[in-house]
This record gives structure tokens, sequence and C-alpha cells, in this order.
């Protein structure tokens, strides 16, 4: 072939770089057509999630909203009811009963300011990010119909080139073995020139395909800004609802604060004192005194003691000695009663020793000393240890010791003579009955040795015995204060 015959050279478009790749003058070039058209469509699919996303979370404030009003409905039934013992409040406002109102006006507030965000979050919010969704989705099947068409047809291009570029292959080689000898159809150049009319539509088609992606690829940045708008335009109509409805909520928990914190501390008891003042204490009454007050059968003979006071008792324990002092009471019961002390105050005064003076014998006094023998029947751990036991007495002066011995003498059961050191066994009874009624009716005691003996001084006689206490007619009324 002579260089007029030469091949005629066809000037193919140029594959400079392209938002593809940067791509080689190959034919067949090994980037994938499908590449910027799939990032982009995965690109929208990520946008569409993210406003998916925010659709979730306000749904599921709205929900919570709804909830919350349905919480606080509860809430308001625990301060539905009126105050129990409510007439201890003022019912007027400014107390305690007009607290409790502001709270229910308030709860009933809270619920309400709920619902309505509620629906504001449905109606206002929800609306404008499922308009946006919508509008991704028709930007993907925009997408899909123009740039990934595109790129599904420059494929296809692509696979037509390389099958005639793999058949002019085969027909070269067949040409060099068979020495030129091939029919019309198998020439190379024929087979080239067809190559080169199918790499002309390739490249026609790639070049449409990337000025396409350039134009979405631009188009790309003005619609995100938009999303991006209209994404903070429902955030801010979202935080507006939210933010409205907290400021609201705080406000009504510091008007219940206000409230409350405006009752004056004295408000309630002040009013209480006013309205109940008959049945309050006054604290001008004067204070309540024993001594002023009287109860039934106070007075009767049975309760006046015909000798008390003090007097010195040797302990019935062998191993110990000397005398320890108490306060001893003959009574009309005939019994001979041992105390601590006079004083009816400071604890329950129980007598620590009991002598029913019938069943005793007394020996004679000697000087300021006497004996009584009888069995304790006070019921106390002594008296169960001891049983009959000779107690030895000693008095302030020897002359308290004879109003003691002449007392019990009058109704002990025997009198003995007394040894001039210590008390012996007395011996049996040499007085009868009825001159221990006469020496009992010799002997007064008076309240005024009965005061003496608390400042150590012996007490005095008492009045007779009688001869039977009468007994009540009838239950003895409530005690009663003295007056006058």
């Amino acid at each position: 072939m002579s260089a007029n015959n030469s091949p005629v050279t066809t000037d193919l478009p140029s594959r400079a770089t392209t938002g593809l790749s940067a791509m080689s003058e190959d034919a067949i070039p090994e980037a994938d057509p499908n590449t910027t058209a799939g990032l982009l469509a995965e690109r929208l699919q990520a946008w569409k999630h993210a406003v998916g996303y925010l659709e979730e979370y306000v749904s599921a404030i709205e929900k919570i909203h709804g909830r919350h009003a349905k919480e606080y409905e509860k809430a308001l039934k625990t301060i539905s009811n009126p105050l129990r013992e409510g007439h201890h409040f003022d019912q007027s406002l400014g107390g305690i009963a007009g607290y409790f109102e502001n709270m229910r006006t308030n709860t009933q507030s809270l619920i309400n300011t709920n619902l309505e965000t509620e629906k504001s979050l449905k109606g206002s919010v929800l609306p404008i990010l499922e308009r946006l969704h919508k509008e991704i989705k028709h930007k993907a099947k925009e997408l899909a119909s123009g740039a990934q068409k595109g790129s599904k047809e420059v494929e296809k291009l692509r696979n037509l080139t390389q099958k005639h570029i793999e058949l002019l292959g085969q027909h070269t080689a067949s040409y060099d073995s068979a020495g030129g000898k091939l029919t019309g159809h198998d020439d190379p150049y024929v087979i080239q020139r067809g190559v080169l009319h199918r790499l002309s539509n390739q490249v026609i088609a790639e070049n449409n395909h990337r000025n396409d992606l350039v134009a979405v690829q631009a188009n790309f940045q003005t619609f995100e800004a938009h999303v991006l708008e209209v994404l903070q335009q429902a955030m801010e109509a979202f935080v507006g609802l939210t933010g409205g409805q907290a400021d609201k909520t705080r406000a009504l928990y510091n008007d219940m604060l206000g409230t409350v914190q405006c009752i004056p501390r004295d408000f309630e008891w002040t009013n209480f004192n006013s309205r109940c003042a008959d049945r309050l204490v006054s604290a001008n009454d004067p204070p309540r005194s024993v001594e002023a007050i009287q109860f039934p059968n106070m007075e009767h003979s049975s309760t006046k003691p015909l000798i008390e006071g003090s007097l010195e008792r040797k302990s019935r324990n062998k191993l110990s000695w000397g005398y320890s002092t108490g306060y001893y009471v003959v009574t009309p019961a005939k019994f001979l009663h041992e105390f601590k002390d006079s004083d009816n105050t400071r604890h329950d005064p129980k007598p620590e020793l009991s002598i029913y003076l019938p069943d005793a014998v007394i020996g004679a006094p000697s000087g300021e000393k006497f004996n009584v023998k009888g069995k304790d029947k006070s019921k106390t751990m002594g008296s169960m240890l001891t049983g009959s036991a000779e107690l030895a007495f000693k008095a302030h002066t020897a002359a308290d010791a004879q109003k003691w011995f002449q007392i019990i003498q009058g109704i002990a059961g025997a009198t003995g003579p007394a040894e001039p050191t210590s008390p012996t066994s007395p011996v049996s009874p040499t007085s009868p009955v009825a001159a221990a009624d006469s020496s009992i009716d010799s002997k007064v005691h008076s309240p005024q040795e009965h005061k003496a003996q608390e400042a150590g001084v012996m007490g005095g006689e008492s009045a007779p015995v009688p001869a039977a206490a009468p007994a009540p007619a009838s239950a003895a009324p409530a005690a009663t204060e003295k007056t006058g």
C-alpha cells in the first residue's frame, strides 16, 4: 500500500480530566461510569435518612408531650379532692387552701400546654420535614432517570466497542496467518472502521454523560443548601414550640412557688386561733395546783393517819449494823407502813414494809427505842424472804417514842416489856382491845406535826380510829378543784 493509500486518521474527542476521574486515552477507560452517579445517589439516600431521623425524633417528642399531659392528669387527681380536715385551714385566698387551688389551676395549665405542644409539633414541624423528605425522594428519582440512566448507556456503548476491538484483534491475527487471503467482511480495515464508528458513539455518550454529571453536581450544592435551610426552619419551629412550652412550665411552677412563699408564716395559726379560741388553751389561765384539787373521799376518816413521821429502823440483816431512816405511818386500817419518804411527786408511794398491827406485838419503849414484831405483808421481795421479823425502831426523842408506842399499843395484839439496849421478843398480850381503843381515843395527831416531820421532827398523834368506815353509796364523782 502506497503513501497515498495510507489509512485515514480520524481525530477522536479528547478524554480530558472529568468529574469521573483522570481518564487515559484508552478506548475503554478503567473508570466505572456508574461511580459518580452512584455516589450522588448514595448521598441523597444519606440526606433522606438524616431527615427521617429528625422526623422520628420530633414524632417521639410529640408523643412524649402527649404522655406528659396524661401523667399531669394523674398528678392533678392527687390534689383534686378537698383537703382532709380542711376546716383547720382558712378558706380565703392567701392561705393553704388557696395555695392548693392555685396548684390545681397551674397543673391543669401544664396539661393544656403539653397537649397544645403535641398538636403544634404534629401540625407545624412534622409537615415541614415530610415535605423535605419527599423533595429528596424526587431528587433521587431525577438522578436515577438522568445521570444514572446515562451511565448505563455509556456502559452499554463501551461493551459494544470492546467487542469490535476484540474482533479486530482476531481478524488481524487471521490475516497474518492466512497470508492476506480473507473475505470482504473479515477485512481488518472494515472492522477497524466499525470500531471507530462505535468508539465515536461511545465518546459522544461519555461526553454527554459527563456534562450531565457536572450539571447535577453543581445543582447538588444548591439542593443541599436548600435541605439545610429547611432543616433549620423545622428546628427553629421545633425549639420555639418546645422551648416555649418549657418556659410556660417554668412560669407555672414559679407561680406555685410564689404563691406559697407569699403566705405569711403566722397566717394559718392566727386565723385558726381566732376561729377556735373557745377550744384552745388560754395562756392567761393560771396553772393547776394539786393543793387546789378536790376529789371524792379525799377527806374520809380512813385516809387520815393516826400518826406519821420519820423513824430510824435497824436492818433485819444480821450482818449489817446501825439504823436507817424511813417514813412511817400508822393508818386507821391498823397497818404500820414504811415509805422511803413523804414525797408523793417523784415516785409512786408504795409501802416497802406493811405490818398488820392486830397480828403484831409491840415492846414497851426504852428511851427513844421501841420494837415491833409482826409479819410483813407488803408483798415485796424482802417480805417474801423474811416473813415474820422483829423490828427495832428509834425515835428522835423519848417523848416521840412514847407517842408511837401509845398509838401502836392501842392497835397491836400484845404488848411486852422493853430492854435497855435492844428490842426483845414481846410477851403475850396484857391489855384488852377496849383499853387499846381508849388509848387511841386519848391520842390526837395534828397536821402541824405531820408537816414538822419533813424537817426531821417526829409526827404527833392522830384523831381516834373510827369504829367502822361508812361505805360509799355510789361511784365516786370525778375530781374537782377547790374554789375560792
